[in-house]
């Protein structure tokens, strides 16, 4: 397993909270926790904008991945929006979840709960090329539900 550093600063409404960290040593993401004063209630489809107390440097050339945590997917119906959202190597500002409730049910999110996890990716930087055409392929322009159920 690679490691590469992650610099963190703790805002102040996320001090007292556990960095994030990985649950078991095979785990791909960290965990990232609310840091909000309050209860806040999630009712069914609505979305909100969870703090998580967090501002970090990613190393240049990756992204931290926001993703979904499953147990919270499958038993309350919450997720995250722009899965997966997105921190750039060069963004220094809070990194905040945008949650959605899917469930049938609202749900309370406490200080330190787990709301989303994090994920290190490597980006490779694509080259745009303009070009009068593409070349063939054996599917061709078959879009969505092309090749059958």
């Amino acid at each position: 397993m690679h490691e590469i550093t992650i610099e963190i600063t703790l805002l102040p409404h996320g001090r007292g909270l556990p960095l994030p960290e990985r649950a078991t040593a095979g785990s791909s993401g960290v965990d990232l926790r609310a840091a909000i004063e309050d209860v806040l209630f999630v009712r069914p489809g609505e979305r909100v904008l969870v703090p998580t107390g967090l501002s970090v440097a990613i190393p240049r050339g990756f992204e931290w991945q926001v993703r979904p945590r499953s147990g919270l997917a499958i038993r309350e119906g919450i997720t995250v929006l722009n899965t997966p959202g997105t921190i750039d190597s060069d963004y220094r500002g809070e990194v905040c979840v945008i949650l959605v409730n899917l469930g049938s049910e609202g749900i309370t999110i406490k200080r330190g709960d787990r709301i989303a996890q994090a994920v290190l990716s490597a980006v490779i930087s694509p080259v745009i090329r303009l070009v009068g055409e593409l070349p063939d392929t054996e599917r061709g322009e078959g879009g969505f539900g092309h090749s059958g159920v």
